[in-house]
């Protein structure tokens, strides 16, 4: 359970993710008994969500995201910004986060494809070398 800055921090991404899914709710036509059949939740629960309730629990946002097509980004950044101590500034968020995703996805695979390439040949190299002494 998160305390201080931190808590203070899940409510307002609470309140944000709350705000968006609700907007994504309106804007596919879907009223609230609809979201919550399409979830498995209860009526009562996505409003308490909507409304940014901090005793909501964040899988149940993202179930709701997903469910809305919702990019889960809007969760995560403001989380990673508060998990390194940065503070963060809701206007990130604004727009579509489509671009941004597909770099950060692109950045990670090509991280990890180096990683391997490094372990794979450095420490082969190494092993290679202690053969032939």
């Amino acid at each position: 359970m998160a305390s201080g800055s931190d808590a203070s921090s899940l409510a307002e991404i609470k309140q944000m993710s709350g705000r968006r899914i609700e907007n994504g709710r309106k804007r596919e036509g879907l009223t609230q008994s609809m979201l919550a059949k399409r979830v498995g939740l209860g009526v009562s629960w996505i409003r308490e969500i909507e409304s940014g309730n901090p005793k909501t629990k964040i899988d149940d946002h993202l179930r709701c995201s997903a469910a809305l097509r919702i990019s889960p980004s809007y969760i995560f950044i403001p989380l990673l910004f508060t998990v390194h101590g940065l503070r963060f500034a809701p206007q990130l968020l604004a727009g579509n986060l489509f671009e941004l995703e597909r770099r950060w996805l692109q950045f990670i695979v090509d991280q990890n494809i180096a990683d391997m390439r490094k372990t794979l040949f450095d420490g082969g190299s190494d092993d290679l070398l202690a053969e032939q002494r």
